[in-house]
């Protein structure tokens, strides 16, 4: 009986480490595969483009974090009927994401562009992504360069044009903006966000 026991609790506890150790080889592929599970390190120099930069790695660390682990119920829930749900302000913060990167590539955003069907995980994958190559292109501009991160949309025969501040105060505000609100929706659908993060470091505790 005694060895019994002692062969149950060996059994138990081999399938316990094993799936820790499972588990965290998938965060550890999950963390690889992302970027902002952490804000990168902060620049030597302050530039007008690390600057930029920071404001967009800050969102990406809040997005990665706010859109952590949702699911279906997440993604459904909307605060009131004439509220967008959590999905919708997630396709709108990857219209943004594009807005952001077509910016600091200098190319414009055409009205016929035809949107993509994208599921959650590829949407969440874009999105991180178009903030992380954004971030990489204004680390390395030049002062002089930023003027030139025009924001342009056209419209048929129309094209309006807006300097970089717009895109401060527009699209990468309204990001940080709708990153917050999926914090805040998933909270009151019952899967609060991490409570390990730090937005304030850019870190979260192990």
């Amino acid at each position: 009986m005694k060895l019994l026991f002692t062969l149950c609790f060996l059994i138990s506890f081999l399938v316990i480490k094993i799936s820790a150790q499972s588990e965290k080889k998938m965060e550890s592929v999950n963390r690889s595969d992302l970027p902002y599970y952490n804000i990168p390190a902060e620049p030597e120099l302050y530039t007008a483009g690390n600057m930029a930069a920071r404001m967009i790695d800050g969102l990406g660390f809040r997005y990665y974090w706010a859109t952590e682990g949702l699911n279906e119920t997440d993604l459904e829930f909307k605060p009131s009927e004439e509220a967008r749900t959590t999905a919708q302000t997630l396709d709108h913060i990857y219209g943004l994401s594009n807005v952001i990167l077509n910016a600091v590539k200098q190319k414009p955003n055409d009205q016929g562009d035809a949107r993509q069907t994208l599921t959650f995980e590829e949407l969440r994958k874009e999105t991180l992504e178009n903030f992380k190559n954004a971030s990489d292109i204004l680390k390395k501009s030049q002062d002089k360069d930023i003027k030139n991160y025009q924001v342009i949309f056209n419209r048929g025969d129309n094209s309006s044009e807006f300097p970089f501040w717009n895109l401060l105060n527009g699209p990468i505000a309204d990001a940080i903006w709708h990153a917050g609100q999926v914090a805040s929706f998933r909270r009151s659908s019952g899967n609060p966000i991490n409570p390990k993060i730090s937005v304030f470091t850019g870190t979260v505790r192990e």
